[in-house]
């Protein structure tokens, strides 16, 4: 087996958006040491992660896939050591925050930047959901099913889980208008050009487009909309539980660190100055 065999063994089973990025934090790595995974020693790890420039999130989220195929190396027995497992990972600034639209801004993303009926279902429905863009995509007619006077979709999502979510019945009806004579296996948001289903890329531009048309002068994307379901949610007293459920997080501290961008309180506020 040599180190390319081994990163295709490592990445099987992630989604392709994973396994470009990851491949490429792998060239990188492989590119500065100039050696073997196997020959890899820890002072090399620690050069490497020296060298790292841009975003705090990028050298995180770079580091993290050398720690995870460095530890998949070790499990396979092709590294006869994990010498990653000493790696430390940079701190994070949680940055969620500044990311999260108040709801009114939501609003007026919805109904006054997104124009057209496909459009706008598919802003309202990237809020009201939480779901992921990826996840977006990829719906189809038969991943929708009628629940009382509305509705409820079923996505597969990160980690190969499915879950159900329930709509409310103006996104539901919002939803199924879109429809037509579309069969069970076509795209709920199809491209008008090709037909086929709209890419991530296509849904940041219609997500970037409302928002200027909405006149709101921040860099929003779809992933936005999932910050503000969950916190919108947890601001209006949903238990953090059923967030945690829709949104598809693994843990509830993921879903708790929105609790901690936008307290209720704080004893900042109980000086008096």
């Amino acid at each position: 087996m040599n180190d390319g065999q081994l990163i295709s063994l490592w990445l099987h089973g992630r989604s392709p958006h994973t396994q470009a990025a990851y491949r490429a934090d792998a060239g990188r790595l492989f590119a500065f040491t100039g050696k073997p995974l196997a020959q890899l020693t820890l002072a090399d790890l620690q050069a490497f992660a020296d060298s790292l420039g841009g975003a705090e999130a990028s050298r995180y989220r770079t580091l993290s896939a050398v720690k995870s195929l460095s530890a998949f190396a070790y499990r396979l027995g092709y590294a006869c050591f994990n010498v990653a497992a000493a790696l430390k990972l940079p701190a994070r600034k949680v940055t969620v925050a500044e990311r999260i639209l108040p709801a009114a801004a939501v609003l007026d993303l919805i109904f006054s930047g997104t124009g057209t009926p496909r459009n706008r279902a598919l802003v309202r429905l990237l809020y009201a959901s939480g779901v992921r863009v990826s996840e977006a995509c990829a719906l189809c007619w038969r991943d929708l099913q009628p629940r009382d006077n509305a509705g409820q979709i079923t996505v597969f999502g990160k980690g190969g889980k499915t879950r159900a979510i329930l709509l409310s019945d103006e996104t539901w009806r919002e939803l199924v208008a879109l429809r037509g004579t579309a069969g069970p296996d076509d795209p709920v948001f199809r491209s008008r050009k090709q037909g086929r289903a709209l890419t991530r890329q296509q849904v940041r531009e219609i997500v970037r487009q409302a928002a200027r048309r909405a006149a709101i002068d921040r860099p929003v994307s779809p992933h936005w909309l999932r910050h503000a379901h969950a916190s919108h949610n947890l601001d209006r007293g949903t238990p953090i539980h059923l967030v945690q459920a829709t949104l598809g997080h693994a843990s509830v501290a993921t879903t708790g660190r929105y609790l901690h961008a936008r307290p209720t309180d704080s004893s900042a506020r109980w000086l008096g100055v």
